[in-house]
């Protein structure tokens, strides 16, 4: 029989074999985080944040894989970061969440100045460069605006509205957000390209809130409301589909000229079937890309224009096919 003391001794050996293990574990997994953590520095140069409106909309999708695509190129690691639907508290929170994680730079929609300017001087202060995408915050301390002439884009609508049609139209216009300064610069455009046309008619505007179930119910309150509409304006994303959700429930989708706005694949497929008539093309692609590479020289100390407009074209059928993808320009790796 063995004696306390022999047991014992035993015991604090095994005791002691295990916790020499144990250290021994724990020394190799540090090991390990600090490895990971200095591959990081080594492989990316910068750290950037793209905050879009909205995670999961299509059009912020597309300018997600721009930006994807560019930060490859340039070492730059990218983090896509935003409320789950369109919220401005949350965008502001999220664009705060950014600045306080130390951030080499923060591309945003900019949909508010006034409110974003606290947040874009806190940014600036801490060193961490601002690109507007899409939509400008002019005012705001952002140092540059990388996407659409919104103005323009609206004034080539009512351009093609004027081309496409004869004869007295009334119009109802769609649009995304009625407090959104790029959705009022795009009806805005298009009020003064047709206002010069009597037989063009403007006889209301609903909000869609940047949803296609929104849109929808924005044209069935446009129907309702106007017997004379011959003609439908979406300014966002969602309105085109939403619109013709409506038009074809209400009545034959072909009494309706259809104008909306960007190529996501239900409104190519609209507009190929003959249920749209003219989509205006943004291409968000590129200015994801585009925003990138602007706050890569911005961070070498270059000098950046301040306004970049990326293209803005009007399609129709006969246009078909698209691609969105197409990189023709920018720094090269």
């Amino acid at each position: 029989m063995k004696s306390p003391q022999v047991i014992g001794m035993k015991a604090f050996i095994m005791f002691c074999v295990v916790s020499i293990i144990f250290l021994c574990l724990i020394g190799r997994d540090l090991f390990k985080i600090e490895s990971v953590s200095e591959r990081i520095a080594i492989t990316y140069q910068y750290h950037f944040v793209l905050v879009p409106e909205e995670l999961d909309n299509e059009y912020w999708q597309l300018v997600q894989k721009g930006a994807a695509d560019a930060a490859a190129v340039h070492q730059v690691y990218l983090e896509y970061l935003g409320p789950k639907q369109a919220d401005l508290d949350d965008h502001l929170k999220t664009i705060d969440m950014a600045i306080a994680g130390h951030v080499d730079g923060i591309m945003t929609q900019g949909l508010d100045a006034k409110k974003y300017k606290p947040l874009f001087q806190k940014a600036r202060k801490k060193g961490i460069d601002i690109v507007t995408v899409d939509t400008d915050a002019e005012g705001s301390k952002r140092q540059v605006y990388v996407g659409t002439d919104n103005y323009y884009s609206g004034f080539i609508a009512g351009q093609a509205l004027i081309a496409d049609t004869k004869g007295e139209q009334y119009v109802g216009i769609v649009t995304g957000r009625l407090d959104a300064i790029h959705q009022q610069l795009r009806v805005k455009g298009f009020q003064d390209a047709v206002s010069s046309e009597k037989r063009i008619h403007i006889l209301g505007i609903e909000e869609s809130a940047i949803t296609k179930s929104g849109a929808s119910s924005a044209a069935y309150q446009l129907l309702n409301d106007h017997e004379k509409l011959t003609a439908f304006y979406g300014t966002s994303a969602l309105d085109g589909v939403g619109i013709i959700q409506a038009t074809t429930q209400y009545r034959s989708s072909d009494e309706f000229y259809v104008l909306a706005f960007d190529t996501l694949p239900d409104t190519i497929k609209a507009l190929e079937e003959g249920k749209i008539n003219a989509v205006v093309v943004q291409h968000p692609y590129e200015m994801g890309y585009q925003a990138v590479e602007s706050l890569v020289r911005l961070q070498k100390g270059e000098k950046e224009e301040t306004l970049q407009h990326t293209e803005t074209s009007v399609v129709r059928q006969k246009d078909l096919p698209l691609n969105q993808t197409e990189r023709p320009q920018g720094l090269q790796p």
